[in-house]
């Protein structure tokens, strides 16, 4: 039974890697989360969980889902929500992150969600400030409340049931994708089996060392798994020269196509993380499709993100 072991809170003041989070905490975060989707759904949907408290969103990356999806759920609390423009900042002037975060935090903040290209910027902040930290992406490591709310959709999907056993395979970008990090983490942690496939050029090297299967076609395994998640190709994290031919060619092998949605089973779960590509990873049938999860994902977000922005403002109070 999943819900043994909870703890009140989380062991811990920052949210910066699933890596990091034991199981307990992971199952923490999801009922957590489970309370605030009833929440959601009422006609005012606030609560006072969070007043008083003061949330600043700082993305040095482009984001929609993530970045409205902090702010409304800090208000969904109650608490402030302020979002920091780095183009009028003293960033731009050449002042450091840290520099900038420490006279933020002067201003008496209980928090700070960011998003950075740097990987391990949120680790390196964390050490540094007295206000809770949550990396909302830090390069192609990892993107802890994503595979939060891909867990929470595939755990509301079972019916709230133990995910043990359950077969997941993520196709696509894997080696630039901090996504595919966390969900494999997250997904492993809670019992489930994760396979990834892709072209080579695609699969990072350390892939063998994660616990997790490989495959470089997909067309004769597909029937096998309970949840699809399929990445997009991240071309702006590309150096150079593109590790694969082009996306058509991608499309043909790894796309998930009108032929391909043939090949899924009808109780599979099917997953992007947006923005989609469509045409490229997924047809635009799929959108259509009634095991199509995505809009799901993007609405237990906010949930997700409740979950977590109240366990850590709140700490051992809760």
């Amino acid at each position: 039974m999943e819900e043994k072991g909870f703890s009140k809170g989380l062991a811990r003041k920052d949210l910066l890697s699933i890596e990091q989070l034991t199981t307990e905490e992971i199952w923490t975060i999801l009922r957590t989360a489970r309370s605030f989707r009833e929440v959601l759904e009422r006609p005012i949907p606030i609560v006072p969980s969070l007043r008083g408290k003061t949330i600043v969103g700082l993305f040095f990356e482009p984001s929609t889902r993530t970045a409205l999806s902090f702010a409304l759920a800090t208000k969904r609390l109650s608490g402030d929500y302020q979002s920091f423009s780095l183009s009028s900042s003293s960033v731009a002037k050449g002042e450091t992150v840290l520099d900038t975060l420490k006279n933020i935090e002067a201003m008496r903040i209980d928090g700070v969600v960011i998003r950075h290209p740097n990987p391990g910027i949120g680790h390196f902040l964390a050490k540094r400030l007295t206000c809770f930290v949550i990396n909302a992406g830090d390069g192609a490591h990892e993107h802890p409340t994503q595979a939060l709310l891909d867990i929470y959709t595939a755990w509301e999907k079972n019916n709230y049931k133990t995910l043990e056993k359950k077969k997941v395979l993520i196709i696509g970008d894997i080696l630039n994708s901090r996504v595919a990090r966390s969900d494999i983490y997250g997904f492993s942690k809670l019992g489930a089996e994760v396979a990834l496939a892709g072209p080579p050029p695609l699969l990072p090297p350390e892939a063998k060392t994660l616990g997790v299967k490989i495959y470089y076609q997909i067309d004769d395994i597909l029937p096998e798994f309970d949840i699809i998640i399929a990445l997009r190709i991240q071309s702006e994290r590309e150096k150079g020269l593109s590790p694969i031919p082009n996306l058509r060619e991608y499309r043909k092998h790894y796309g998930i196509t009108r032929e391909r949605l043939k090949r899924i089973r009808d109780d599979t779960l099917l997953f992007h993380p947006g923005p989609v590509n469509w045409g490229v990873e997924l047809d635009f049938e799929v959108s259509k499709d009634i095991r199509s999860t995505i809009l799901g994902q993007v609405k237990n977000g906010v949930a997700v993100r409740m979950a977590v922005l109240l366990l850590l403002a709140k700490g051992d109070e809760i």
